[in-house]
């Protein structure tokens, strides 16, 4: 694994505005895509971390994933990454032998013994420019562990609404986009067009005809719309047929419940 402990954080500065619980559903998804990965204690990932990368101006997302992640892993190490410095000052108070704040940014700020698991990085990428993209999932891919996962996206203000990438770290040093995964508590009723406006950066820009995720969307859209009367029933039954249809269109769409009716729409790249 590659070291950054002296070079300067790689990236640029974000703003840093978070939430109470802005990412438990964030985390809770985690918690039920693969919990596996949270607890595995195998060669190197007995040393392995969940890096929380760009915090924001407090530890709160950090420190709530800590709570959220040790019900199934006590002893899981966590890293909050944020790459200004008062930001991470602010958090030193905070630290103990299994959580840690430090300074750094797509260049991982790891020691010595230490890779990497899982990276959460939300409302991240989204303040960077479309070519920035893929360089920055290139320099992370080099500290996360075979089978690990990032799942970087862009929620709403207080993490009602988001999307995500899940991309899985493969022997070869890459990614392979695994999933894009659509989340809503229903608090703000159920709108496909919601789910554009907050698309991961290289998905935000290319809903326009002859890109697949623009076919995705105008499927969901008409799927919604044929099953309209469903919302009779509730927002949520409304979400889980329209799921339903869109997947007899041709798309891979998780149908299981446990999804559906927790307000995740996962599609399989």
């Amino acid at each position: 694994m590659k070291k950054a402990l002296t070079k300067k954080p790689e990236g640029q500065l974000t703003r840093g505005k978070t939430a109470d619980n802005r990412l438990r559903r964030v985390d809770n998804f985690v918690l039920l895509y693969e919990p596996s990965l949270l607890t595995r204690t195998d060669d190197l990932f007995a040393k392995s971390l969940f890096v929380d990368l760009g915090y924001g101006f407090d530890a709160r997302t950090t420190l709530e994933s800590a709570a959220r992640f040790r019900r199934v892993n006590p002893n899981l190490k966590i890293l909050g990454v944020e790459i200004d410095k008062e930001r991470v000052e602010a958090a030193l108070p905070f630290v103990d032998e299994k959580t840690f704040f430090r300074l750094g940014g797509f260049n991982l700020p790891l020691q010595s013994g230490e890779a990497v698991r899982l990276i959460r990085a939300f409302n991240v990428l989204r303040q960077y420019e479309e070519k920035d993209f893929a360089p920055a999932y290139e320099r992370l891919a080099e500290y996360v562990l075979p089978g690990g996962l990032l799942i970087e996206g862009t929620s709403t203000p207080f993490g009602s609404v988001w999307a995500a990438n899940v991309a899985r770290r493969v022997e070869a040093g890459q990614w392979s986009f695994e999933a894009l995964v659509f989340s809503t508590n229903f608090h703000t009723g159920f709108d496909v067009e919601e789910f554009q406006t907050i698309l991961p950066k290289n998905y935000i820009h290319r809903v326009v005809k002859g890109e697949p995720i623009y076919d995705f969307f105008e499927a969901w859209k008409r799927s919604a719309a044929e099953t309209a009367s469903a919302k009779t029933f509730g927002l949520k039954q409304w979400f889980a047929v329209a799921a339903e249809t869109l997947a007899k269109k041709g798309f891979d769409v998780d149908q299981h419940k446990k999804w559906l009716g927790k307000g995740y729409l996962i599609w399989y790249l």
